[in-house]
Order: C-alpha cells, then structure tokens, then sequence
C-alpha cells in the first residue's frame, strides 16, 4: 500500500474482528463484502482506535468473513492509491470518515499479456464517497482512491474475496494505460 506522495505507513499492530460467518463453502459475494464493510464502519470504537500518521496511510488487518481479507486504512490529506486493480478478487470498501473520492475506469481491460493500452474517452468514472457511502467491484476492476481534502483524514473498511493475490500498479498519462509493477501479498503484509 502506497499514498500519493510514495512516504512510508508504519503498519498498525493488527486487530481482528471476526465477521458473522455463513455457510463455510459459500464465497463471501460483492453484496456480503459491502455489507461487511459497513456493519464493520459503524464499529465507531474500531474506527477511532485506528493510528493515524499526518504524512502516509496507515492500516490494520481485519478479519473478514468467509476467509475474505478486510483492512481498515487511514488516508491523510491529499494521499491516495494510484491506478491498481484486485487481479481476481470481488471487493468492497465504504468511507467510514471522511470523505474519498474513486476515479475508476468502466471498461473491461484485457487481463494480462500486455503494458500500454490506449483507452477511449469515455471510460472514466468518478465518483465522491462521504461517510457511509461505499461500494462494491468485480475481479479486475481498475481505480485509484484518493482524500482530496487539503485538511481532513479519511478512514475507509475494505474486503476482499479470494484474499488478495496480487495488486497491478499502473500510471495514466491522458489516456495511456501502463502497467508499472505487480506486487504480492508479501509486499504489503
């Protein structure tokens, strides 16, 4: 995990919630992530015991139900994740304080085998996410999340499902798409 300005997060000393779990050979949908996330948000105790560092992001590990991976991420002013997409994990995340904005791209993108791709212009999605407000994606959905506020954190839950295998990192001039970097699970745990 990255913000905008690339400063290092010291990770949070992890605390675990368990989820409500359901029948163990179902796999959690984008609708139980999203619905996860937000029983997860009005936890108010959870959400302000979140550290929160004035240059970086900062995270802890949640358990999430069904075997999915959940985080609880604090967004300093003006940082935010760059172009990645969840390789081939569902997702969910909601604001839980706040405010975050998602640019994301509504075109399904060739999974693999190449490193530039031209996008037509009519791709783009943005969309502001304030306190209680979030959203759910399917496997390879490609966005970045940023707090554009000049002043105020951000705190957002995030879940998803298969636990994540991988992150592909791209940078966006105009409307060049370049994969930069894939990273793995022992990147960012």
């Amino acid at each position: 995990m990255s913000s905008l300005t690339q400063s290092t997060s010291a990770q949070s000393t992890a605390r675990s919630r368990t989820a409500p779990s359901r029948t163990p050979s179902a796999a959690p949908t984008q609708a139980d992530l999203l619905a996860f996330v937000r029983r997860v948000a009005q936890d108010r105790d959870l959400i302000a015991s979140l550290p929160l560092d004035p240059e970086g992001r900062t995270w802890v590990r949640l358990e999430g139900p069904d075997g999915s991976e959940a985080w609880l991420i604090g967004w300093p002013p003006g940082t935010g994740t760059g172009w990645h997409d969840h390789a081939e994990s569902v997702g969910a995340f909601l604001t839980a304080g706040g405010a975050l904005t998602e640019n994301s791209l509504a075109a399904r993108l060739p999974t693999d085998g190449w490193k530039t791709l031209e996008l037509s212009e009519d791709v783009d999605r943005a969309r502001e996410l304030t306190v209680g407000e979030g959203r759910a994606f399917g496997r390879h959905h490609v966005h970045e999340v940023l707090n554009e506020s000049h002043t105020e954190h951000a705190v957002s839950v995030h879940a998803y499902y298969p636990p994540l295998p991988r992150i592909r990192r791209y940078s966006r001039t105009g409307p060049v798409l370049r994969l930069e970097s894939v990273e793995r699970p022992e990147d960012w745990q």
